[in-house]
């Protein structure tokens, strides 16, 4: 009997281990575009915003969430020796010469 229940232990153990691989990613994933550093993020309504958008012929009626101001992509931390000392964002909206960007989401890069 302890044979069998050891046998069945020894086969079954890298079936367990197989099914608990899950696949990971250590990198953020932003499938909308390059990950974007902005130096200040704000919502669409904000007076900053609205006044800058104002200033430069931006239409922005209609438009809700988050807006990155003063973005330029990045690369991935420690890649190519850029880093985001400021807010790094997913953005999946119009991008005004990196001025003004639309639709950005706030994410954590981990170094």
């Amino acid at each position: 009997m302890f044979a069998r229940s050891t046998a069945l232990f020894v086969f079954a153990l890298p079936l367990l281990a197989a099914a608990s691989a899950v696949p990971r990613t250590d990198s953020p994933q932003c499938n909308t575009g390059p990950i974007q550093c902005c130096k200040s993020v704000q919502k669409a309504d904000s007076k900053e915003v609205t006044t800058l958008a104002g200033l430069l012929g931006i239409v922005l009626t209609g438009v809700t969430g988050l807006v990155g101001l003063n973005c330029s992509p990045i690369s991935l931390v420690g890649v190519g020796g850029t880093s985001c000392n400021a807010q790094p964002v997913c953005c999946n909206g119009n991008n005004f010469n990196g001025l003004i960007v639309v639709g950005c989401t706030p994410i954590a890069i981990q170094v």
